[in-house]
């Protein structure tokens, strides 16, 4: 075996550049903890960032299949709902995705009738999808103890990639859906599963001062919804005949292929800890 080649094997097997993947990671690891720990807005203005990329790229990507987003609202709305939804909470949230939405069905108009349904729905699809999902988390963050609870939640979906990456490099030989993931195994999913029950008792009881039990359940939870996150973006990028959204982040792709299992997570994440923790 040349030298080397169990690496590449490993890489191809995971599909993923590792050692790129693993510097970009900690790389934004450093970037949430940085601004969740000093001023908390600027944590906001990181997600609004990272929702105007994510939604350039999927413009983008749609573009190359005959769609096009009506993308000035959709960008302007995916700049401000994180930090309208920080700052007002669900009714700041709810009142500039309900000023999009009209906004999209007035502004596609002057160009005509043609793919107006199928270029309205799809702006309408990637402003629920990202910052109205995306917008859940700054309402978790927005809580007294908010820094820590948007911590927890980024250890419980680091916890499902790196579980799964593991497992399903080491024993991954049955795929679960391989016309849409091919590279995702049962036996992945079997060590995000243990990883994650593991991460969520100790970050409950540790990080929270909440019962265990709880910690398993978020655990458990979150790994089925980050997951079904990622089938969720692969099926989209299987549609558009595209491999990766962007080519931003070394090892990861575009900003949106880092983000496929952290968005449902935002979401399910606020639920379960306010329904868990209360939303003080």
């Amino acid at each position: 075996m040349e030298p080397g080649s169990s690496t590449a094997e490993r890489n191809s097997r995971a599909g993923r550049n590792l050692p790129a993947a693993i510097a970009t990671g900690v790389g934004l690891l450093l970037l949430c903890l940085v601004t969740l720990f000093t001023y908390k807005w600027t944590f906001g203005v990181v997600v609004s960032i990272a929702m105007v990329i994510a939604t350039w790229e999927f413009s983008n990507a749609f573009k190359q299949y005959g769609i096009q987003l009506t993308r000035i609202p959709v960008v302007l709305a995916a700049a401000v709902m994180p930090l309208a939804a920080f700052w007002y909470g669900v009714t700041g949230q709810l009142v500039v995705m309900g000023i999009a939405v009209l906004i999209v069905i007035f502004w596609r108009i002057p160009a005509g009738t043609i793919g107006y349904v199928k270029d309205v729905t799809s702006s309408v699809f990637v402003t629920a999808y990202l910052p109205f999902m995306a917008s859940f988390l700054m309402l978790t963050l927005a809580t007294d103890n908010g820094p820590t609870r948007v911590l927890v939640f980024v250890f419980l979906t680091a916890g499902n990639d790196i579980g799964g990456y593991v497992a399903g490099v080491l024993f991954g030989k049955h795929p679960i859906a391989p016309s849409i993931s091919p590279k995702k195994s049962w036996e992945g999913l079997a060590g995000s599963l243990v990883l994650q029950t593991a991460l969520g008792i100790g970050c409950f009881v540790f990080l929270l001062d909440a019962p265990a039990w709880q910690g398993a359940v978020a655990g458990i939870i979150l790994c089925f919804t980050a997951t079904a996150g990622d089938f969720a973006e692969s099926a989209v990028k299987r549609d558009l005949g595209i491999k990766d959204m962007g080519k931003l982040l070394p090892g990861h792709g575009g900003v949106m292929d880092r983000l496929d299992s952290l968005i449902p997570n935002a979401f399910t994440s606020w639920a379960l800890f306010t329904m868990f923790l209360g939303s003080a």
